[in-house]
């Protein structure tokens, strides 16, 4: 029922945060001992269990090696003039921000990966905590336009259950916009007693 399906989605909601937290663990220069350890048990054991364990591994490998290579490839971003000024304005008006990730989300199809390249940006020093925030916000609204998208064929239960994860993600954006001064400046002593470092504030 609908009412059995609200609490499972604001689970799953909660529990893609994880992949922030692993994301923001830094395990990029153990990228490729990962990837050689996960092709090894890939082709050279046919049990499922390793097969399976290979294919965490490599998968892990592989984003952490995307994310170096993306962090890279984004710090001449800190030099450019108009880059700068779109990261000015999205601090200045926060709901800049929130289109800017929903746009993110749409195009590439994944909550995860533009929150990754977030953290990168935000750990370069190319976008300040109050700009990155209100994207985190735009990129859960936009991820659920995937499951918009999947219940247009769908019975209308999938249709309900599409629209409370919509309304979820909305409702929770406008009240985070509404206290962000309050918000961020606990996001800050929370990082500072806990010793966060820049991905770990944005996982936050």
């Amino acid at each position: 029922t609908l009412r059995q399906a609200i609490p499972v989605i604001m689970g799953a909601n909660i529990g893609t945060t994880i992949t922030a937290f692993i994301i923001g663990f830094q395990f990029e220069e153990y990228s490729y001992p990962f990837l050689a350890l996960g092709a090894f048990l890939l082709f050279f054991f046919k049990k499922r269990k390793f097969d399976n364990i290979g294919r965490i591994l490599f998968g892990f490998g592989g984003l952490f090696a995307g994310l170096q290579l993306m962090s890279s490839s984004l710090m001449p971003l800190r030099n450019a003039e108009a880059f700068n000024d779109i990261m000015l304005s999205m601090a200045q008006q926060p709901l800049l921000g929130v289109i800017a990730g929903m746009a993110l989300t749409l195009i590439m199809q994944s909550s995860s990966a533009t929150i990754a390249i977030l953290q990168s940006m935000y750990a370069s020093g190319l976008v300040e905590l109050y700009a990155a925030v209100p994207i985190v916000f735009g990129d859960n609204i936009g991820t659920t336009i995937t499951a918009i998208l999947a219940s247009l064929g769908a019975t209308v239960y999938a249709k309900r259950a599409a629209l409370v994860h919509l309304l979820f993600n909305v409702f929770g954006t406008v009240m985070f916009l509404l206290i962000l001064p309050l918000f961020l400046q606990y996001i800050t002593s929370i990082s500072a007693l806990l010793s966060l470092g820049p991905e770990m504030q944005i996982a936050v």
